[in-house]
């Protein structure tokens, strides 16, 4: 059986990235990508300059301005970061239609098995890559090549921010050994507690477990566990976003709120987005979460389902403000609200010989195609639901 070559590429802090590709100005300081004007905004994305100085994903900005005095402060352009990771893309999908992307974030995996007899070794696709992004879109991403995603996805982050790493068929447990047990993908804080606890830090280390001993304090994830530790991943690449296993839209509030109002406002238009992206993917969302982060920091996320699916922006709507609903417990200000919309399911192809709608859904649909057409004329944001 052929060994699999599976290609990691990441471009560094790629909203830094884009945001440095539209102001060359910006490539002369330290970056950090967050809503400015925000009373307790969180920081989005920030530069490698500003990462040695501390400055982490998701830290108050106020206090990232404190540990890097001299970056500046964008505002984030969700819709622009979407526009590049299509871009990029569309140039991978060239040498292997085996792409699987991330949420606006620079990552893609690439299974390039089988296609050395079209573009030569998979190194050669990998720095053929490398060279093609730099040239067409000012991108320099870090890649990696081994045998599964596990394993790439660690060598890329051993190079970052600039560089590439390839672990050979069989090298992976060497490879890993020596590593902390931070670089493992997968790993929930609890589950570092309990190693903590156990006076282990390297991936080798957990290695030497046995499946008995690890189903003791880890139980179902014991077999995740050993089998990572020693390198060994048979998930697939899957085309599309990663699983296509959910569509997230998230809004930072430029000052915290606290009138339910406003949260149903951001939910319209979020739910907007989310409808637009089921519709284009041809698929349908069985579930909507709504999470709500506090300004003390909690966080609290309530969901509510529909068994058939749908992607009408009224019917999301309706699932959105139920789940809203359920997640209102607090009598505190909002900082961050995000919408999730996951079980999803492909769009039935065959259709329906009756017409099953109600005249009321008929016209939501018609509005909706309305809608849709403006927005792909005059792009995103362009008119939303009332």
């Amino acid at each position: 059986m052929q060994d699999r070559a599976i290609i990691h590429l990441n471009v560094t802090d790629f909203a830094v990235a884009v945001e440095r590709i539209q102001d060359s100005s910006l490539k002369r300081v330290p970056l950090i990508v967050a809503p400015a004007r925000a009373a307790r905004a969180l920081v989005y994305d920030m530069s490698e300059e500003a990462y040695r100085d501390g400055v982490r994903k998701g830290m108050r900005l106020n206090l990232a301005r404190k540990y890097c005095r001299q970056a500046q402060v964008v505002h984030p352009q969700p819709a622009l970061y979407r526009r590049a990771m299509t871009a990029l893309v569309k140039r991978v999908v060239h040498y292997t239609p085996l792409v699987e992307q991330g949420e606006e974030d620079g990552h893609l995996f690439l299974d390039v098995t089988g296609t050395h007899r079209l573009f030569g070794p998979a190194p050669d696709i990998a720095w053929r890559l490398r060279k093609q992004l730099l040239n067409d879109l000012g991108l320099d991403p870090v890649w990696s090549l081994a045998s599964n995603k596990l394993v790439s996805k660690v060598a890329s982050r051993i190079v970052r921010p600039f560089g590439e790493y390839i672990v050979g068929s069989g090298e992976e447990h060497s490879f890993l050994a020596p590593l902390p047990l931070a670089m493992l993908p997968g790993l929930k804080p609890e589950e570092m507690k309990i190693l903590a606890d156990f006076n282990l830090q390297r991936i080798g280390q957990l290695a030497k477990l046995s499946r008995q001993q690890l189903h003791v304090p880890f139980q179902k994830r014991s077999t995740y566990l050993y089998d990572a530790s020693r390198g060994r991943d048979r998930t697939a690449v899957l085309p599309g976003r990663t699983g296509n296993a959910r569509i997230v839209r998230e809004h930072v509030f430029e000052e915290d709120t606290g009138t339910y109002s406003e949260i149903q406002s951001v939910l319209t238009m979020l739910v907007h987005e989310t409808g637009r992206d089921l519709r284009n993917k041809k698929m349908l969302g069985r579930r909507i979460g709504v999470s709500l982060t506090y300004s003390d920091g909690k966080n609290i996320i309530r969901q509510a389902t529909r068994k058939n699916g749908c992607d009408n922006d009224f019917l999301l709507r309706t699932l959105a403000f139920t789940a809203l609903g359920r997640a209102w417990q607090r009598r505190v200000r909002i900082r961050r609200c995000i919408l999730i919309c996951d079980r999803l399911v492909p769009r039935p192809q065959q259709q329906t010989l009756f017409v099953m709608q109600t005249r009321r859904e008929q016209q939501q649909e018609k509005i909706i195609c309305a809608m849709d057409t403006v927005c792909n004329r005059f792009g995103n944001g362009t008119i939303y639901l009332g």
